[in-house]
């Protein structure tokens, strides 16, 4: 026997050990929701810290647990046909530390390094090729799908494709993600990113356009900050690099942007440079970063303010993260309205591919979009002045000018106005089939109301 069928022979052995710990795993999982006595609601519990706006009243924490830790495995990465097999507790830092050796990544790589694939699903994840590829759930090829009865379901664009689309964006109300097949692109070693800094908005889009009608860069995202400052960050693989940026101690990546006309980083610190913080970084004090700067980012802060989410600022209070989507044609009318009323600042940008008319929105809401692309805006840490809810401010100068919101933070929502939005009808179809009995609680009630306590 060659050195080459050896090695054939123990890839398939390893392999079929992988494929029968996951069978393992999930009739574990379906066994306890078969079995289970409590009436809910139920949710679940992961290794890593959830990805949403810690709330101080969430009421989900007090949830019945279906405890999903164990599924944390890469099953398969295919380097010929460019995908990935994994679990949905595997996080994009264990994917992009498993493929960029074998010259690949993930299309999209959300900016943190402990979310999820299944949370990136759930809540939609997209990240600086958005402008060639949507999110992340628009890169995924097929689902394994465990229901609220037990059921195990197999699910792709072409073999149950309500159920493939919408779970995307669904919170994990619909069922349990178990398994995920999703595109690789190949990658080099370094990205050089160039910076383009503009004095109008209108000069910042026109530059978003030129490159996404052209598909002449591999990243494109930017900040805007202030009403004349907009800098456009450009990225393109690169073999070598001159030098190399890092930005995960004193200074962070963010805070480069308005100083560089170019940088240097290695891919992997390219695709996690904005872990210690979009645009909101804390310490801002430098002793205070010598000191502690190495220990805080996004997967420390969020595990404490859970552990410790009885010290958060009540409902009223908190400062506002919240990531929208507007059409590339109302950008002007919904920023007007920002620099007007809100005045924080950078604001991070992040074009967004209409890739399809998602059915998990809408018809209605389609109904007024002509727009093949999206500006995704994404503010953090914005002061909530007394006597205003911000959060709903932001809702309803959405709605103005046909934007939608991700549901990962504060949602004040009434019902009716929720459902013109997200749809109802689609989202009830697939809920009959997986979850009849409401264990995993329905979208509104979810993200709009026990979210705050109520």
């Amino acid at each position: 026997m060659t050195t080459e069928s050896v090695a054939s022979e123990r890839e398939v052995k390893g392999s079929s050990r992988q494929e029968a710990l996951h069978a393992a795993k999930v009739e574990a999982i379906a066994r306890q929701l078969k079995q289970r006595k409590g009436t809910g609601p139920a949710s679940f519990r992961k290794k890593s810290p959830p990805h949403q706006v810690p709330k101080r009243n969430d009421s989900r924490r007090n949830d019945e647990k279906v405890d999903l830790g164990d599924l944390d495995q890469i099953l398969d990465i295919d380097p010929v046909g460019l995908t990935c097999t994994a679990e949905p507790a595997v996080t994009f830092d264990e994917v992009v530390r498993a493929t960029l050796p074998l010259g690949l990544v993930p299309f999209i790589v959300p900016e943190h390094k402990t979310i999820t694939l299944g949370g990136a699903i759930a809540g939609c994840s997209i990240e600086s090729m958005s402008f060639r590829q949507g999110g992340f759930h628009d890169t995924c090829l097929e689902y394994e799908v465990i229901t609220a009865k037990g059921e195990v379901l197999h699910c792709s664009p072409t073999e149950q494709p309500l159920l493939f689309q919408m779970i995307h964006g669904s919170f994990g109300t619909l069922g349990i993600l178990s398994r995920v097949r999703f595109k690789l692109v190949r990658a080099a070693p370094y990205v050089r990113v160039t910076y383009e800094t503009y004095d109008t908005l209108e000069a910042f889009q026109q530059a978003i356009w030129r490159h996404f009608s052209a598909q002449d860069t591999d990243y494109l995202d930017g900040q805007i900050f202030s009403p004349t400052k907009h800098v456009l960050c450009v990225g393109h693989f690169v073999e070598k690099a001159p030098y190399v940026s890092r930005y995960d101690w004193l200074t962070a990546y963010c805070e480069s942007i308005p100083r560089r006309k170019e940088d240097y980083l290695t891919t992997y610190d390219y695709l996690f440079r904005y872990n210690r913080g979009v645009t909101h970084v804390k310490p801002r004090n430098l002793l205070a970063r010598a000191l502690f700067g190495k220990f805080i980012h996004s997967d420390s802060v969020l595990r404490t303010a859970n552990r410790f989410h009885r010290l958060l600022l009540p409902e009223k209070d908190p400062p506002v993260i919240v990531d929208v989507f507007v059409p590339f044609s109302r950008t002007a009318e919904f920023m007007d309205w920002y620099h007007r009323e809100m005045r924080h600042y950078p604001v991070w940008c992040v074009p967004f591919r209409r890739t399809r008319d998602y059915e998990w929105l809408t018809p209605r809401w389609w109904a007024g979009i002509s727009d093949p692309l999206f500006l995704d805006l994404a503010v953090y840490g914005l002061p909530q002045p007394p006597g205003r809810n911000l959060y709903k401010e932001f809702e309803d100068a959405l709605r103005k000018v046909n934007g939608t919101k991700t549901l990962i933070s504060y949602n004040y929502y009434d019902e009716d106005t929720f459902w013109s939005i997200w749809n109802r009808d689609t989202y009830q179809t697939v809920k009959q089939r997986t979850d009849p009995d409401n264990l995993f609680r329905d979208l509104y009630t979810k993200t709009c109301k026990a979210a705050l306590g109520l």
